[in-house]
């Protein structure tokens, strides 16, 4: 009886796994207008596909070109003294620039892919950049008429989708995420640390039955609030619970702060005083805190930079209530990496027993066939 009561949830996903069909052509809605709103950094889950050569840091940053090996060890909470040899874990986190147009994002101007022997569009999509795209995409961006005829050294705009819109009235990063097989909307939101009905209504799906294994979904994640100017270069900074990023050129790290949903920056330590200009609030440096009763505290917040004129990293006080930080904890964000996993033990016994059960399930609807 118990294992009949089962059958019902358990057959999705006795499907789910067992059919992989082709990745769907994702569009992610992005409606902002603003000049600041219309651009920022999206966030994509990226697997290297097994027996590809993209499996160091190194070879995945030269694959969507990153600017900086630093940046990319952030987007994944790495201790900057990992080397680029160092294998990437599966999936990265990767920060690309977002820009919307007509109702809808895309990375802007990467990554760029350049066409070798052998290669196919469909092989650049799935085997190359595992799915995020479909070889319709790639041959609408780079207006090619025949997606059969591409020339080897030709370069062709890969257009990963993404957004800027905020989720709610309140800023996100959107992460553009391709859903593994034996995947559900209930559990992707529970570990993303979002709701069910956000995931359906952000990646415009019709219910939960209809998710399919490589499908490229739209996973809004909160981002920390700021104290960053309107008119600071860095103004639509984002940054996720368990991670940080690197900003002011590389002179600040910022993290996001496991008691409150407010921005910790700190100097970046490493970086030459030469390099980066100093940081105060009057007589607190950046990152200082100081307590002006038994639940309020000030803080020498970072605010951005400028370099309109000259290179300069902007801070300011701003107050808190510490006696109500217990209540404002975000909830932790984790990816499928190694530096995000941080379910207890209880839990992967409990995924690896219910995994069992649906693969026995799984045979005996064959066997009854």
């Amino acid at each position: 009886m118990a294992a009949m009561a089962l059958i019902p949830i358990s057959l999705p996903l006795c499907l789910l796994t067992a059919l992989s069909p082709a990745a769907r052509a994702a569009r992610f809605a992005c409606n902002a207008t603003t000049p600041r709103a219309s651009t920022c950094q999206a966030l994509v889950s990226y697997a290297p596909p097994n027996g590809t050569a993209t499996a160091t840091l190194a070879a995945v940053r030269a694959l969507f070109q990153l600017r900086s090996h630093r940046a990319l060890l952030a987007a994944n909470g790495l201790p900057l003294s990992t080397p680029p040899t160092a294998l990437a874990p599966t999936p990265l986190r990767v920060h690309l620039p977002c820009l919307c147009s007509g109702g809808a994002g895309f990375t802007f101007q990467r990554p760029i892919y350049r066409v070798r022997a052998g290669d196919t569009l469909d092989a650049i999509a799935r085997g190359v950049f595992a799915g995020l795209v479909t070889y319709q995409d790639i041959a609408a961006a780079n207006n090619l008429s025949d997606p059969n005829k591409v020339a080897v050294g030709q370069q062709l705009w890969i257009p990963v989708p993404c957004s800027c819109d905020p989720v709610g009235g309140e800023p996100v990063v959107h992460y553009t995420y391709v859903v593994p097989a034996g995947s559900s909307v209930a559990g992707i939101a529970l570990e993303f640390g979002t709701t069910e009905e956000t995931i359906l209504s952000v990646s415009r799906m019709p219910d939960a039955k209809s998710l399919l294994a490589g499908q490229v979904l739209d996973v809004p994640l909160r981002a920390c609030g700021s104290a960053i100017s309107n008119t600071a270069i860095d103004r639509n900074l984002r940054v996720l619970n368990g991670s940080y990023i690197l900003t002011a050129n590389n002179c600040v790290m910022c993290s996001c702060s496991s008691s409150t949903w407010q921005l910790d920056c700190q100097p970046t330590q490493g970086i030459s005083l030469s390099v980066c200009p100093a940081a105060k609030c009057g007589d607190m440096s950046l990152g200082n805190t100081s307590s002006t009763s038994s639940c309020e505290s000030r803080t020498c917040s970072y605010a951005g930079y400028t370099n309109s004129t000259s290179f300069a990293i902007l801070a300011n006080i701003t107050t808190s209530n510490v006696c109500n930080a217990a209540e404002m904890s975000p909830m932790a964000q984790p990816a499928h990496s190694s530096a995000f996993r941080l379910e207890p033990a209880w839990l992967r016994w409990t995924e690896l027993v219910v995994s069992l059960h649906v693969v026995l399930l799984c045979l005996g609807y064959v066997r009854q066939d």
